[in-house]
């Protein structure tokens, strides 16, 4: 009778220890690319500097914009812009923007530089017990995500984009009623419930 008592407050004690941990416990994932800016506000503050016509590859170096010098920036050749510009046929040249088409019509002595900058963190949420068997699993996801796109011609900015997402926010719910069995099952059979 002291051995099943015993058991009895082991697994109570040990069920108490991982509510009050669960935050610790849970697994946590952050995914930051290489960037000189923290935050989005910082990229778009950056970028607002550049003033097309005037700003040139020497400015773009002082404002950590070097392809050479920091990671996530992708050099661009006149081709790789007109497939972001122009999606297909019914797209002519005349449709793009200034800057744009003078890139285009420049060929080889136009480049872009494209910036892609994120930091994205995910933590799970809620009971450690329920998420390791599989009956529930909550994820939080938050963070932020820039996408710049710079175009020179001789040097010389002649186009500027942004984009993105200054704020992510989001929760993912995933409920099994029958926790491992239905993961299980779904392995077994390649069927989703």
């Amino acid at each position: 009778m002291t051995g099943r008592i015993s058991l009895l407050v082991a697994a109570g004690f040990l069920a108490g220890l991982l509510q009050g941990c669960s935050t610790m416990l849970l697994p946590k994932s952050k995914e930051v690319t290489a960037s000189p800016w923290t935050t989005y506000q910082a990229a778009q503050e950056t970028f607002d500097k550049i003033v097309p016509g005037q700003t040139t590859i020497a400015d773009l170096r002082q404002m950590a914009l070097d392809p050479a010098e920091n990671p996530n920036i992708a050099i661009l050749n006149y081709a790789d812009v007109m497939r972001k510009f122009m999606l297909n046929q019914s797209f002519a040249v005349s449709d793009l923007d200034q800057g744009v088409r003078d890139c285009v019509m420049a060929k080889v002595a136009c480049r872009g530089f494209e910036v892609t900058q994120s930091m994205v963190n995910k933590e799970r949420q809620g009971n450690v017990v329920l998420d390791v068997l599989g009956f529930y699993r909550e994820t939080q996801t938050s963070g932020w995500r820039f996408n710049g796109l710079i175009l020179l011609k001789e040097n010389v900015v002649i186009y500027k984009l942004t984009g993105g997402q200054p704020i992510l926010q989001g929760t993912e719910e995933n409920k099994n009623p029958l926790g491992p069995v239905q993961a299980l099952g779904q392995r077994m059979t390649g069927i989703t419930f």
